[in-house]
């Protein structure tokens, strides 16, 4: 048994307390009073009265024990009514008329749960999905974090100049899954200690988030105004691009690419649009912002799905979008081809019982092509 402040802990992790509960725990329910008791002899009683002075430690061991049966039939009892715990208990020395004496123990039998301790601390990191599309400093990423009291938030900008940026004022635009926006105007973020790096970082500044709404936040985008260099103050006038791809694809492109990259690569041999975002022209090799070489990033040719998809599109039922999948089958790629037959059986089977599965088919089509088209890319 240990015993802290008032509070003592049996062995089998059963608790006993004078007062009305234990810190950190919570009542979740009140079984009842309960009592025991132990007795002393007469003969013990009567010889202890006349060697009052003279009381040994062998007699206090033998009260001390009884007082121990005592408290042992009280948690046997408590444990009998499925309690945990025992809270308001007291103890009483009571004589009885034989001579005997008696000690009575009681209070009253409960079940308790330990408070789980739940972190006050959240956090939400948000990649921009818009960027421009020439030398300035670009945002990329938006994390934000606090409490429950306060959100502030930092922003990553990709630096391709290695400028020595000392801070940008931007427009932040956030949109939650209900796709309701807030507009956070004229923040200005400064970079204190990483001037001249690639990717530099702000130092945190307030936000208008509310703690209840971070976790909503599916998406953000930051709209450049100016920045200032030793040099200089610099305007930005140019209209924002806003990434094509979707949340699970930009990620798995940056993942891949680096955190400044915002589009596939594509060319139609008089122009090759850079992971970056950049168009550049047939003949540059490497792309004029990012310096990316055209080769480490272009792919080979492949099936062009998105015109089997808008055929799809056109159709009603899974059973006219797997005749479409079969006309072009043989131009898939194998390994993705069992795959595709899947899916359109999975579709067939449960367009029965759940209704049209139309969307749903197609959307599982395109994910096959767009993650066999990140890995190429």
């Amino acid at each position: 048994m240990k015993n802290d402040g008032g509070v003592a802990v049996m062995a089998d992790g059963f608790m006993i307390t004078t007062g009305p509960s234990f810190e950190g725990y919570s009542v979740t329910e009140y079984l009842g009073f309960v009592s025991s008791q132990a007795l002393l002899g007469s003969n013990f009683i009567s010889g202890l009265a006349a060697n009052m002075t003279d009381a040994s430690r062998k007699d206090t061991a033998k009260i001390d024990q009884c007082k121990e049966d005592a408290e042992d039939r009280l948690i046997k009892t408590a444990q009998k009514k499925g309690a945990n715990a025992i809270i308001g208990m007291q103890i009483t020395y009571a004589p009885f008329e034989s001579g005997s004496f008696g000690i009575i123990v009681s209070g009253t039998a409960v079940k308790i749960v330990k408070h789980v301790a739940i972190s006050d601390a959240v956090h939400k990191e948000l990649y921009v999905t818009n960027y421009y599309n020439r030398l300035v400093p670009r945002p990329v990423k938006v994390i934000l974090d606090g409490n429950s009291n306060e959100i502030n938030m930092k922003l990553l900008c990709y630096n391709y100049n290695h400028d020595d940026i000392l801070s940008v004022r931007v427009d932040v635009e956030y949109t939650n899954l209900y796709d309701e926006r807030l507009v956070v105007k004229n923040v200005d973020f400064v970079f204190s200690d990483n001037v001249n790096l690639s990717l530099i970082e702000s130092d945190y500044v307030q936000s208008k988030v509310a703690p209840n709404d971070l976790l909503l936040l599916k998406d953000a985008k930051v709209i450049l105004t100016k920045y200032a260099t030793p040099r200089g103050v610099y305007a930005c006038n140019d209209q924002p691009i806003n990434v094509s791809l979707s949340h699970r694809r930009l990620e798995a492109l940056k993942a891949k690419r680096g955190i400044d990259a915002v589009e596939k690569y594509r060319s139609d041999g008089m122009i090759w649009t850079c992971n970056c975002g950049h168009v550049n022209e047939a003949g540059s090799e490497e792309c004029i912002v990012c310096g990316r070489k055209q080769k480490d990033i272009m792919t080979k040719a492949s099936f062009n799905y998105e015109e089997m998809i808008d055929r799809m599109k056109e159709k009603e039922y899974v059973v006219e979008l797997k005749d479409v999948l079969m006309q072009y089958i043989k131009e898939i790629d194998a390994s993705m081809r069992l795959e595709l037959l899947e899916i359109m059986e999975s579709g067939l089977q449960y367009e029965k019982t759940r209704g049209n599965m139309k969307e749903t088919v197609i959307e599982k089509v395109e994910k096959v092509f767009e993650d066999a088209s990140l890995l190429e890319n």
